[in-house]
């Protein structure tokens, strides 16, 4: 009996969660007629694809350059160009985040620092800061050096933005494996890059499996960097969902079915690195 009772409870709590994911979804396969029904329709509606081939180019939308809007009925705008755009920059500053945090981690995990609880909380502390703060001189410094409406500007801001979790995370990470790793191969004659990068980033993988989920999806989702630091063609999919809210109204079924395409680059992902999200997988290789 407590056994059923779990799983009801268990399958309560997942439709709970997963309920404005269908709804979302839904609302991309709808009319209008049935968006706005009441009550809402969740299951008996006629299916239509019409907006997603409006928002992946099948059909054509008119881009009003001067208001920013979307409007049905001819033009040439394109949304595929910025969901390519955001896979671009979500794995890029992603990349770059890692390769920079799983050194730094190492480094502040194994080597002895003098004022290292002061400089953690100095990388905690860059991490309150909201985006807001720094975007504007960000703006101006891109400017003058030319990172405007550019793929690695952004990669280069969002990698920034995610170093400090990315550098708290893999610390600890890190500090789960026993250093009697280290020592061992140390003492065999083993460098230590190769005590990194053979012993240690192969325990970790969990770690850095998880740790690179979490800066795709801040990545993935950011907005306001997007937003000031570019101008022209250059849009994430955060950004140019908005183009769909005009003085006219908001074109809903599109939206959604944008936003639902939007999931499935990152649902990919998540599954290509799912089996080593576990951190207990780094535990108990050697016993202290």
């Amino acid at each position: 009996m407590n056994k059923i009772l779990k799983q009801v409870i268990g399958w309560f709590i997942a439709a709970v969660f997963f309920f404005p994911i269908y709804f979302w979804i839904t609302v991309s396969l709808k009319k209008d007629k049935d968006i706005f029904a009441l009550p809402p329709k969740l299951f008996d509606f006629e299916l239509s694809f019409q907006a997603y081939e409006e928002v992946f180019g099948l059909s054509r939308f008119l881009y009003v350059e001067d208001m920013g809007a979307v409007r049905p009925g001819g033009g040439d705008f394109y949304m595929m160009p910025n969901l390519v755009d955001s896979i671009i920059i979500a794995l890029g500053s992603t990349g770059l985040a890692m390769m920079i945090s799983i050194l730094a981690a190492y480094a502040l995990s194994r080597l002895p620092m003098r004022g290292q609880q002061h400089f953690m909380g100095w990388i905690l502390s860059t991490r309150m800061m909201p985006p807001v703060a720094v975007a504007i001189p960000m703006f101006f410094i891109y400017k003058n050096i030319g990172l405007m409406d550019t793929h690695l500007g952004i990669i280069i801001i969002h990698a920034l933005m995610n170093l400090p979790l990315a550098v708290l995370l893999m610390k600890s990470f890190f500090d789960d494996i026993p250093k009697d790793i280290d020592e061992a191969a140390l003492l065999d004659g083993a460098s230590r890059f190769f005590v990194f990068w053979r012993l240690i980033v192969p325990l970790a993988i969990g770690g850095i499996a998880a740790t690179a989920v979490l800066c795709f999806i801040f990545s993935w989702t950011e907005f306001i960097f997007v937003l000031m630091l570019t101008q022209t063609g250059l849009k994430t999919i955060p950004v140019v969902s908005t183009s769909f809210v005009t003085s006219t109204g908001t074109a809903w079924d599109n939206m959604a079915a944008l936003g639902t395409a939007a999931i499935i680059p990152a649902f990919i992902f998540i599954l290509l690195v799912q089996r080593h999200l576990v951190r207990g997988l780094t535990l108990g290789s050697v016993k202290q």
